[in-house]
This record gives structure tokens, C-alpha cells and sequence, in this order.
């Protein structure tokens, strides 16, 4: 079972700390998790156990990161309803809700989304990820609802894992996002890295991170008295970065509704519209839905395309916003 992950030493991290340079680089766990797994002698630099997170890297250092550790043994199947649009002997697209989490991570090991996968699937899923993260492929936040592709075994993880290296994964994302980007339409194309004053959250750099492309397209502008303005934005990821939606949304100077991590803190309100705002307090996370999933399949080469419903949560709202601008 592959548990690794190897990395280079690029230029732009020479000198850096160990923790650093790995939290910078595996975007899908956090600087507490991956000092968690140096500590534990998991971590190799040049064929040599390390223990300090403050270790300094060079320019060209390989490094070694094994994620067998004692806790990835101890993720325990759940019996969790699962939201399945399409499903075969080789991989199956959920629909995941708001407020799930995809997979273990440091403080969440028990509600996951693999942990109900495992219920269901035992060990019948692909396993190029590690312990951690059977079947899967790819993830969307845990406040952000919509489709994900599972794979049932190594083979079909492989070649979506080509498909999304390449770009011919198709993903669309509706949200709603608070006044107007301007082009109304356009690409964002940026370096993303953590943020350096507070890890939990990611940035745009000019300098270090990985490459993040978003198309987006402004479907509606709604201009609603004592309210300030509000679109209703079409995203398409050419890349699929962690918070990557939320990050090129607050670089183009506005955020999602109901962020609480990303949002804007300043916009002024009118609490006149009493419906809308009470609303807007009860949203339980940013309003961000992965509508669209294309892919070819990774075994009969067939295309296939899914499309999902817009939650609850979202429905009423964009259906007050409608009701309130006519």
C-alpha cells in the first residue's frame, strides 16, 4: 500500500523550515498535522529520520513523508447516508452536503466522509491516497456542498488522477458573492499558498505557492434597496486548490455570503429587509455549490456528465433575492 508522498526542494524554499516548506506543498492537511508526523519520525530528509519541524531544507533536498502512522490505523467506519448519483464496480459521484467534512484530518477523525464510506464500502476502494483518504480523488470544503468522484479501486483512481493533472475534468461551482467583480466575466490566474499570519487560511502570493485558475462568469447582479448588491457567480476550475474559489473571490475584493473564514467585514447594512437578513445569519457556511462534474470514465472511456441541485439552504435564498428584486 503506498502511504508516501516524495517532494524536491525547489528554489524558492531554500532555507526554509521543514513544517513550512511541507504545509506550503500538501495542501490537504495542516501545519499542526504535518509537525505532528515529523515528531513521529514519518518524516524523511535524504534517506534520514527527522523530529524537528524547524529543520532547515536546501535546494534539491528530497524528502520523504509516510503517512502509516498510528492514528491513519484507526479510522473507524461509520454508518452515514451517503447522497449517490451514479455509482458502478469502479467508481461512484456523491452528492456531499454542507457541514461534512471529506476525509480524517487533525480534530476530525469520526464524521468524514470516508468514515461512511468504509461502512459501506469496506475495503473495495482505491488506496493511492493512504489510510487516510480511501477513494479519494479529489475534495470540496466541508461548508461547501456538491459532487465528488469516489474511486473503488487503484486503476480508476490512477486515471482520474491524469485527468485532473490535466485539465479535462470539467467543474462548475455556482455561489453568491457579495457587490460586482469587475470584468463581469474572466480568468484569475495566481500562485495560492498559506497564509503566513494565519496557517488555517490560504493566499494569493506573488512568490510561492502552487499555480490556481478560475474561470468565472457573472450570471446575475441583484440590486435590491437597503441591500447591498449581490451576484450570482458561475466558477469553472481549471486547477483545484484548497479554499481556491474563496481565495481568488477575496483577491478580486469581495467573498461569498455566509464565509466566515474569507468574508468581508465591513460592508454596511440597512436591516430594513428582515427576511433576508435573518436568512443570511442562518446560513450554515459560505454559499458555494459544486454543481457540475465531467469526466471520461477511467475504465470504458465513456464521458460522463452530473449535474446537482442546488441545496435547500441555497434555493431559498436565491428564490427571496428573486422575489425581492422583481
Amino acid at each position: 500500500m503506498n502511504n508516501t508522498i516524495k517532494l524536491s526542494v525547489n528554489t524558492n524554499y531554500n532555507g526554509k523550515r521543514l513544517d513550512v516548506f511541507l504545509s506550503e506543498n500538501i495542501d490537504q492537511f495542516t501545519r499542526s498535522f504535518l509537525k505532528k508526523l515529523i515528531e513521529n519520525k514519518q518524516v524523511k530528509l535524504n534517506d534520514s529520520i527527522l523530529t524537528s519541524p524547524s529543520t532547515k531544507v536546501k535546494y534539491k533536498d528530497e524528502i520523504l513523508i509516510n503517512f502509516n502512522d498510528n492514528k491513519s490505523q484507526n479510522i473507524f467506519p461509520k454508518k452515514i447516508e451517503l447522497d449517490i448519483v451514479f455509482e458502478d464496480k469502479n467508481i461512484l459521484v456523491i452528492n456531499k452536503p454542507k457541514g461534512m467534512v471529506v476525509h480524517p484530518g487533525a480534530g476530525n477523525y469520526e464524521n468524514t466522509l470516508v468514515n461512511a464510506l468504509l461502512f459501506k464500502y469496506k475495503k473495495n476502494l482505491s488506496d493511492l491516497n493512504g489510510n487516510l483518504r480511501p477513494g479519494i480523488v479529489h475534495r470540496i470544503d466541508k461548508e461547501t456542498s456538491g459532487l465528488l468522484v469516489i474511486a473503488k479501486n487503484n486503476l480508476a483512481h490512477s486515471e482520474l488522477g491524469h485527468q485532473f493533472s490535466d485539465h479535462s475534468i470539467k467543474r462548475k461551482y455556482v455561489c453568491l458573492a457579495w457587490g460586482v467583480i469587475r470584468p463581469l466575466n474572466g480568468k484569475i490566474n495566481t500562485l495560492i499558498a498559506r497564509d503566513k499570519r494565519n496557517r488555517q487560511l490560504m493566499t494569493v502570493s506573488d512568490v510561492n505557492g502552487k499555480r490556481a485558475i478560475t474561470n468565472y462568469k457573472t450570471l446575475k447582479v441583484f440590486n435590491i434597496k437597503n441591500i447591498p448588491k449581490i451576484s450570482l457567480i458561475e466558477c469553472e476550475l481549471e486547477t483545484g486548490r484548497t479554499h481556491q474559489i474563496r481565495v481568488h473571490l477575496k483577491y478580486k475584493g469581495t467573498s461569498l455570503l455566509g464565509d466566515r473564514q474569507y468574508g468581508k467585514r465591513n460592508i454596511k447594512f440597512k436591516k430594513i429587509n428582515s427576511d433576508f437578513y435573518k436568512m443570511l445569519n442562518n446560513l450554515s457556511g459560505q454559499a458555494l455549490h459544486a454543481k457540475t462534474l465531467e469526466f471520461t470514465h477511467p475504465v470504458n472511456k465513456k464521458r460522463l456528465s452530473f449535474l446537482s441541485d442546488l441545496p435547500n439552504e441555497l434555493k431559498k435564498l436565491l428564490s427571496l433575492l428573486e422575489n425581492l428584486s422583481s
